[in-house]
């Protein structure tokens, strides 16, 4: 069995127990487990932070399930999956996507398997307000580029399958700005993925590996509402096509406490050449 499918299993079982134990999960506030990113992790929409996935304390099991839809001028990109945290230090969690490419091959559609595991190592976002050591995680992504032998290879990437890296630092900080809670995040990401692994991995304009800055920032405005920006930084290794940073304003709205709303304005930039790829982001988060 690969690894990629023991963690699949493992997330799947993972689930199933924090499922049919539910009465007793779902103990940590809202918030407190972010929303899914489109990679499956929790965090943002387009950063992961140091927030261990669902709501479980670090006595329960908790799970969460999204699905995220971006489009832009020339291309809409399909997400979801599952995440699972283990007693608020262990997270593992999967994402299935698929991005509409017809605007550069007629009928072309291009898809990535993204496999994670997130490892709380010290710190809490929100329990220790009086202590200025922000909530630290480590994790990692497991990509598979579901149609490399396509135009992934063809257009240079040296790779169909590879694995992100990253460290992310969270913090809240209550009553910060006027009063109001403040949410900062700080990731740094080991990666040679091309537009995110969709296109695969490497290339010829460098090929090895970078390490890349994501930011990520919110403030309340009531105590359902978040307001927010992200800025993520990428590799530009195609020679064929030039990449571009991306970034967000989101705003997130959390009804209850197991469910959230995401939706965003998104500036992608350019995308397979083509230039300007602006549009609109929204999620679901469903949560336990």
């Amino acid at each position: 069995m690969s690894i990629r499918k023991a963690v699949l299993l493992i997330a799947y079982a993972a689930l199933a127990i924090a499922m049919a134990s539910s009465s007793r999960a779902g103990d940590r506030l809202a918030w407190t487990g972010g929303v899914d990113e489109f990679e499956g992790s929790a965090g943002g929409g387009l950063v992961p932070w140091a927030l261990i996935g669902g709501l479980g304390t670090r006595d329960q099991v908790g799970a969460s399930a999204f699905a995220t839809r971006v489009s832009s001028s020339n291309f809409s990109l399909q997400a979801s999956g599952l995440n699972v945290g283990l007693y608020d230090r262990l997270e593992l969690s999967f994402a299935r996507q698929r991005l509409d490419a017809g605007a550069v091959v007629p009928g072309l559609t291009l898809g990535q398997n993204v496999w994670g595991v997130k490892l709380k190592l010290a710190g809490d976002a929100v329990f220790a307000p009086d202590e200025w050591l922000p909530q630290i995680a480590a994790g990692g992504q497991f990509k598979d580029t579901l149609d490399y032998s396509q135009v992934p290879q063809a257009v240079g990437a040296r790779h169909g399958q590879d694995v992100d890296l990253y460290v992310s630092a969270t913090k809240l900080y209550f009553g910060a700005l006027a009063g109001r809670n403040v949410l900062l995040n700080a990731t740094l990401r080991r990666t040679r993925a091309d537009q995110f692994g969709l296109l695969g991995f490497g290339g010829v304009a460098h090929g090895g590996y970078a390490l890349l800055p994501e930011l990520s920032a919110g403030v309340w405005v009531s105590e359902e509402l978040l307001a927010g920006a992200e800025y993520r930084a990428k590799p530009s290794d195609l020679a064929a096509f030039r990449e571009d940073d991306v970034g967000d304003l989101f705003l997130a709205w959390n009804p209850l406490k197991d469910l959230t709303i995401t939706a965003a304005y998104v500036d992608l930039g350019r995308i397979a050449g083509k230039p300007s790829q602006q549009g609109w982001y929204a999620s679901l988060w469903l949560g336990i």
